[in-house]
């Protein structure tokens, strides 16, 4: 197959770097503002832990910077997260539906479908690059992936050298994974699907 072949679906992957940067990045991060500004516990609790379910794309694009085959476990992984994330909690949901029909709750509810709907068809689109993971990142197949985050790369850290923040990103995901691995075995079994009890 050659280069040119291979590298169709190029438009695609920057389209979907526009809308992570939009539903992932910037959507939430006003409507956590918002919800601050209005005093609006249970949204800010929903987004804060969000904000934590999301921090596994942003070392994706610290690995992909790295070329590290990683970065396309990670991609996949927090795209199918952050749905879960967004409708696991019954408690949180109990309280989002009795909050009054205001702006905040409106535009959370937009955001909240919008993003489970953006991060599922995402995550499909990974799904066949996800052999890259195991055959390497050499190919122009899988490299297209990486340039969007190399665009990221030379705009804020151009001064340091991409394999050391592909080990930053490598160190993030092991402390991610330890956490995820505690959420799962030590706090769900206590918590189950509610997020306020003993939650900050």
């Amino acid at each position: 197959m050659s280069n040119q072949a291979e590298l169709w679906f190029q438009p695609l992957i920057w389209m979907d770097f526009r809308l992570a940067v939009i539903f992932t990045v910037l959507m939430p991060l006003i409507l956590l503002l918002w919800a601050f500004a209005q005093k609006t516990i249970v949204i800010q609790t929903l987004l804060i832990i969000y904000w934590r379910v999301a921090s596994l794309l942003a070392i994706a694009v610290y690995l992909q910077i790295g070329s590290s085959p990683l970065s396309f476990i990670a991609g996949f992984v927090g795209q199918a997260l952050i749905p879960i994330s967004l409708w696991f909690w019954a408690d949180i949901n109990e309280e989002i539906n009795d909050l009054p029909e205001r702006p905040l709750k409106l535009g959370f509810l937009a955001w909240r479908w919008a993003t489970s709907i953006y991060c599922i068809l995402s995550a499909i689109a990974v799904i066949p690059f996800l052999s890259c993971a195991v055959s390497g990142t050499t190919t122009a197949y899988c490299q297209s992936w990486f340039q969007p985050s190399w665009l990221y790369y030379q705009f804020f850290h151009a001064n340091s050298k991409p394999e050391f923040l592909s080990m930053l990103g490598i160190l993030g995901l092991i402390i991610y994974s330890l956490y995820l691995i505690y959420f799962l075995v030590v706090r769900l079994g206590k918590q189950g699907r509610s997020a306020m009890v003993g939650d900050e």
